[in-house]
């Protein structure tokens, strides 16, 4: 087993190119059992196989088989590449190929030692060692699955020669496995368990010089590589060349327990250990936590003090929490004179290989000097006498990977002056409750001091100057590790590794979202964040297992509890019960908006969890019923701001699908602005995807709160990706919706001729198909745009145009605002008194409809009242009634505000400040001027540069003096 090689009696043969090398690697790897078309391809290929690919293995199978059996008749299969299915077979016994051999040779030496015979089993294990001469596969793996295939007989090979070690040191034979552990430990130089085989085989064979030096040496290298330490496999291979304990003994009299057995042995004395982990000598950041620890540790002094301090850090794997929990107790460590333990209880893996209490108990016992023969057998005793050991004494504990409070409440040492620091995964609510402890959360370091931890290992590492020109570069790198430490220590040892590497190539390699994790290299026994992340994973409820796999659909602002139900598909008190799960293994983090969010590099691994385990169908589905979610939410919070408005209604929503029902106008606009992000990027999704829902319509249940809200740039980007869509999928009727809202938007930004040439391309498409509404609703449009553009003649054309078109299909919300647009436009003529009849008629309208409305509440026509009172405040001041055309305004102004309308606020006031400047009112003015002002700065980004260049102009009326002193 090793690289292959093919050889016929004693000369060597050419197993041909590349591919066809890999082709026979593959099948020898998986003897005996077939391998199908599918399989063969994204074994060899992965992801990018080529259209020929079947072709090609076919021509590899014939050339292999005339390679093995030259005189194979021609389309013969021979004996050992057999066709099964639509793949390939290979059959080859023990005497053929020395993968087989050494299969069998494992499965003797276990059954051997099933039956009790070591020397016996000690036999085959060497047998089948000879056999192992490196890594399988050789570097034929051109597919993360292949890699895997092979990555996979090595891993037989590591089990295999940690397990003939074992039998090897318990019959006093270790010397025969010495070569084999070796090469184990050259293949995988972070391998801890063969390190750790390694370290104590050495130790029982006698060379305790060499066990200690291996020991060191993976150590260095975990920390410096890594920036972890030593596992609980090697501390305790450590441990035992220490205390010489490699051998076992030959017979042991009665075990003697300090202070149980017998009155006349004393309790064995304590021992000053000191086994604290190394500190990591690029520690960078973490001041805010070292401060808080430091003031807790100082705290210690306070009289009534009774228990030891207990600090229990957790947060997610990888962000730091061991070596944060090293470094401290390096820090006070000489402030507790009577020793530092440390213990890995490796809480994160299964509950096989997690370490019981009774056994590290046992360990601490042998830390503290209590020789292995008088250790008490029972879980009791040795609480008892680990107590006793401790009372009184000044002992710093050290506990790393803890799973839950049980499994850590019997170390607590029984000392109020000791310190007890743990890490785990979940927060230790039952240690906090019952035992005081202060519980510590771990986030990822702020981007400075995360840019730090890496700039400080490239230039100490690779020599590499990180200039200016660069910082760009390396911060878009930490951004894109989720600032998460380990991430960020792994790329900085890939770097080292490979000096050539540019930081330009792993930004690329970052940049794909669905390779990401292939940033970070792993191996067999490596700790990379895929397999840290992977621990958390395999302990999760099968539920919440799969809601975490699919919400590797959300998108990225969050989601909401209320969003997860419907990406779920599942009961509501199931699927909140199951974000809880997730939320205490740290897989996904909980905001007080409540939003719910994933480290970029844990969603990541949730993304490859989905696509290993749901089937495309699932995926899909999961997806359409999140994006659903979000469309039938908006236009039920859309439906709120405008209760009377003809909508636009969506598909009923499918099965699963539980959308928002906010109960009034100000839950509908608190929606909105807590969810306008998630939305944006669900339109773009759905452009993107072209399933789920039709994008244009969940565009449009926007439009609204966008634009009285000022996010305008927000309103453009999701109609033009709205517009995409509907031009791609043929949806005239949606592109000529999509067209009238973009055009408002373009005109928000001044974009006069654009927003005409949308308009005009809208009323097309609406007339082509008769929609006599949406027909009014662009001519509505063009009146306001012209109107503004002081060409009134046509813009009162468009307002009668819209006006009888609404009075035709009879909407008389519509009619009131065309009265109010075409009184607008006759007093711009200098015709007062028609406009005069109009805006009057209105307002009488106004009020007929807000009569009628049983809920009495209706925004759209809130806000179109405040537009009719500017309308008519004009009309007042041509006619030199200013005290009532400041009434109007003042009531426009906060009719607009009542609704949330800031452009209408803004506006009003506008025109107040300039008509109180006309008649000389600058002190009013000013008053007005700062009202504006605030209105303007409540819009994102500082509001629109048409609003803010108006507002210049009118602070250039108002005289300093007077604006200063509305300061």
């Amino acid at each position: 087993m090793g690289p292959l090689r093919v050889w016929r009696g004693a000369t060597e043969l050419d197993a041909g190119p590349r591919q066809q090398r890999c082709l026979l690697a593959l099948l020898l790897a998986r003897v005996g059992h077939p391998i199908s078309m599918t399989d063969l391809t994204a074994l060899i290929w992965g992801a990018d196989s080529p259209p020929s690919a079947v072709n090609v293995i076919h021509k590899y199978i014939g050339a292999l088989r005339r390679l093995l059996e030259p005189d194979l008749p021609p389309r013969a299969s021979g004996s050992y590449l057999l066709r099964s299915g639509n793949g390939y077979r290979f059959t080859a016994g023990p005497e053929m190929l020395d993968l087989v051999a050494f299969r069998w040779r494992v499965a003797s030496a276990q059954a051997s030692v099933a039956k009790d015979r070591p020397d016996e089993a000690l036999d085959h294990y060497a047998e089948a060692l000879q056999l192992c001469r490196g890594f399988a596969g050789d570097s034929l793996a051109d597919s993360n699955r292949a890699a895997a295939t092979f990555a996979g007989i090595v891993g037989e090979f590591f089990d295999a020669v940690v397990d003939a070690a074992r039998i090897a040191v318990r019959v006093r034979q270790p010397s025969r496995v010495l070569t084999p552990l070796r090469l184990a430990a050259e293949m995988d130089p972070l391998h801890e368990v063969v390190h750790a085989s390694l370290v104590t085989t050495l130790a029982a064979a006698g060379q305790q010089a060499e066990a200690l030096a291996v020991y060191r040496k993976i150590r260095e290298r975990l920390v410096e590589e890594l920036g972890i330490d030593p596992g609980h496999s090697l501390q305790d291979a450590h441990r035992q060349v220490l205390t010489q304990s490699a051998l076992p003994q030959a017979a042991e009299a009665d075990s003697v327990v300090p202070g149980v057995r017998s009155d006349d042995v004393p309790v064995a004395p304590l021992v000053r250990p000191a086994q604290l982990p190394p500190d990591l000598s690029q520690f960078v950041g973490r001041s805010s936590e070292l401060a808080l620890l430091s003031d807790l540790v100082a705290g210690m002094r306070d009289d009534g003090r009774t228990s030891p301090l207990v600090v229990a850090m957790d947060g997610m794997g990888g962000v730091g929490k061991s070596t944060l929990a090293a470094h401290f107790a390096r820090l006070v460590a000489d402030e507790f004179t009577d020793g530092q333990l440390y213990l890995d209880l490796q809480g994160e893996q299964d509950d096989d290989d997690a370490v019981r209490a009774g056994d590290a108990l046992r360990s601490i016992l042998y830390a503290l000097g209590v020789p292995a023969s008088q250790v008490p057998d029972t879980f009791d005793a040795r609480v008892g006498t680990y107590r006793s050991l401790t009372a009184g004494k000044r002992v710093l504990l050290l506990v790393d990977n803890v799973r839950d409070a049980a499994q850590v409440r019997p170390l607590l040492p029984n000392s109020a002056d000791s310190l007890v620091l743990l890490t785990s995964r979940r927060p230790l609510l039952g240690l906090a409750a019952f035992d005081g402890a202060y519980l510590l959360r771990l986030d990822v370091p702020d981007l400075p001091s995360a840019r730090e931890l890496l700039v400080h290992r490239l230039e100490r590492w690779t020599k590499r100057r990180i200039g200016q020109p660069d910082i760009a570069i390396v911060d878009e790198i930490t951004e894109l590790c989720g600032r998460l430490p380990l991430a960020l220590a792994i790329l900085a040892a890939r770097l080292t590794a490979r000096p050539t590497l540019s930081l330009a190539s792993v930004l690329a390699d970052l940049r794909d979202g669905a390779r990401r994790l292939e940033a970070f290299p792993g191996g067999v026994g490596a700790h990379d964040p895929r397999t840290a992340f992977s621990w958390s994973y395999r302990q999760l409820s099968p539920g919440a297992a799969r809601l975490f796999r699919l919400l590797a659909v959300s998108l990225t602002p969050g989601i909401t509890a209320q969003a997860c139900v419907s990406l779920s598909g599942r009961e509501s008190a199931r699927t909140h019960a199951e974000l809880a799960e997730l939320t205490e293994a740290a897989l996904v983090t909980e905001h007080e908006d409540g939003r719910f969010t994933s480290h970029v590099l844990v969603k990541a691994y949730a993304q490859e969890c989905l696509q290993d385990v749901e089937s495309a169908e699932e995926r899909q589905a999961a997806v359409c019923r999140l994006l659903q979610y979000y469309l039938h939410s908006s236009y039920n919070a859309q439906v709120l701001l405008a209760p009377h408005r003809v909508p636009i209604e969506p598909s009923p929503a499918p099965p699963g699908v539980v959308p928002e029902q906010p109960a009034t106008y100000e839950e509908a606009i608190a929606w909105f602005a807590a969810q306008r992000e998630v939305l944006k990027e669900a339109v773009r999704l759905a452009e993107h995807l072209g399933y789920g829902i039709v994008p244009w319509q969940l565009a449009i249940t926007m439009q609204q709160y966008l634009q009285w809200a000022g996010y305008f740039q927000d309103w453009e980007d999701v109609m033009r990706a709205a517009l995409q869509a509907a031009r791609e999928g043929g949806d005239e009727v949606g592109e000529a919706h999509t067209l009238r809202s973009l055009a408002g938007a373009r005109w928000s930004f001044g974009a006069s001729e654009e927003t005409l040439d949308l308009l005009a391309a809208a009323l097309r498409i609406f007339e082509e198909r008769g929609m006599r509404l949406e027909q009014a609703l662009v001519h509505t449009n063009l009146h306001w745009v012209h109107e503004a553009l002081g060409r009134h003649g046509q813009a009162l054309v468009h307002g009668e145009t819209a006006l009888a078109l609404y009075r035709e299909i009879g909407y008389r919300r519509a009619v009131t605002l065309s009265l109010m647009l075409t009184g607008s436009s006759l007093a711009r003529l200098g015709r007062l008194d028609e406009s005069a009849a109009m805006l009057e008629q209105a307002l009488d309208l106004h009020e007929q409809i807000r009569g009628d409305l049983e809920a009495g509440w209706d925004a759209t026509l809130i806000a179109m009242e405040g537009e009719t009172r500017m309308a008519i405040a004009s009309n007042l001041a041509e006619t030199g009634r200013v005290r009532e055309a400041v009434e109007q305004l003042e009531l426009s102004a906060e009719t607009s505000r009542r609704v949330s309308h800031r452009p209408n606020e803004f506006e009003a006031l506008h025109r107040l400040a300039e008509l109180l400047m006309s008649v000389g009112d600058v002190g009013g003015a000013a008053v007005v001027f700062k009202r504006a002002g605030e209105v303007l700065a409540s819009f994102p980004d500082g509001g629109p540069e048409r609003l803010r260049d108006r507002f210049a102009w009118l602070a250039q009326k108002i005289p300093t003096d007077h604006r200063d002193d509305q300061r």
